[in-house]
């Protein structure tokens, strides 16, 4: 699969959040993330390994007990089943990869939230 840049297929997750599946294969998804600023990612988890990169901005993720203040470049990764969630600081992008698939999060199952 190969995916183009482009401002379309963006959905909202949440209040402040959009995100898009840039590409999907088998065992892995990569998808965008619009963070809007003061937006919140309430604690969740998932049985997903999930893999980020903070590409602009900054976010304070709390991975389990610890709060980490993520700038430009930072990295994460967080193990399936862990309890996560997010303040967003600044007006912020993120990719981050999830492995298995995020069935949830294909293009074709993606809801508006």
């Amino acid at each position: 699969m190969f995916g183009k840049c482009g401002k379309d297929g963006y959905i909202q997750a949440l209040d402040g959040i959009a995100l898009k599946t840039l590409v999907h294969g088998d065992k892995t998804l990569m998808a965008e993330f619009l963070l809007q600023k003061d937006a919140v990612l309430p604690f969740h988890s998932h049985p997903q390994e999930q893999t980020g990169y903070l590409v602009a901005g900054r976010i304070r993720l709390t991975i389990g007990a610890d709060v980490h203040e993520v700038m430009p470049g930072d990295s994460w990764c967080i193990p399936g089943g862990v309890l996560h969630g997010a303040d967003i600081i600044e007006e912020s992008v993120a990719l981050e990869v999830f492995s298995p698939v995020r069935e949830d999060y294909l293009p074709s199952k993606a809801k508006t939230g």
